[in-house]
């Protein structure tokens, strides 16, 4: 007679693989992850305190430097580093000149944005936001300081040179953006909103 046909349950080759548990190093990563990024929200109102660490552990950095007498491509990458995110965050979110043409092309549709301060508030969006550049920083400063605990970070420079670029560069960086502030006339920096009187309740009485 005909041997019964070999009939297995669905699934039984290579069932449902089971998770396995994640590892002890990969809950401790992802427990130190999320208290810090907890710890950096909780930050986020605290403006002076968070720059005033950040300049002391600037502070630290250079003071280190100085007393190990090296690791100046370090300080020297540190600070170009910084200054551009200075730059950054002195800069508007929208360049003006594009903001600019497009507002010209509004206009020609009738359409085009108030112009005058009474007519519409514009706070100033920086490029590169507050607690962003503070946080690209601090890390930067972090990473500079963990660097000149190496040798093989410390390369032989003439470290005046560097000072003058640096200087040099800075001073170009800031007159640019200094005149781009003066040519769209605009500050880094939000004013205040300006408010609206509405009008004054004289109290008079609608008699039906």
């Amino acid at each position: 007679g005909k041997e019964p046909a070999n009939m297995e349950p669905a699934g039984a080759e290579g069932g449902e693989k089971t998770l396995s548990p994640p590892s002890f190093f990969t809950k401790l990563w992802n427990t130190i992850k999320s208290r810090t990024q907890k710890f950096l929200d909780d930050s986020v109102p605290y403006k002076v305190p968070r720059w005033a660490f950040l300049s002391v552990t600037l502070v630290i950095y250079l003071v280190r430097t100085y007393l190990i007498q090296g690791w100046y491509i370090i300080t020297y990458a540190l600070g170009i580093y910084l200054l551009n995110l200075l730059i950054a965050f002195l800069s508007p979110k929208i360049d003006p000149a594009l903001a600019q043409f497009e507002d010209e092309d509004e206009q020609d549709d009738d359409m085009g944005l108030p112009m005058k301060n009474s007519e519409e508030f514009k706070p100033f969006i920086r490029r590169l936001p507050e607690f962003k550049a503070w946080l690209a920083a601090q890390r930067a400063i972090f990473f500079a300081t963990f660097c000149t605990f190496f040798d093989a970070f410390n390369v032989p420079v003439f470290w005046p040179i560097l000072v003058m670029y640096f200087c040099v560069l800075f001073g170009i960086s800031m007159k640019r953006q200094i005149r781009h502030m003066i040519k769209y006339k605009y500050l880094p920096f939000t004013t205040g909103k300006p408010t609206h009187k509405g009008r004054e309740d004289k109290g008079a009485v609608v008699r039906t």
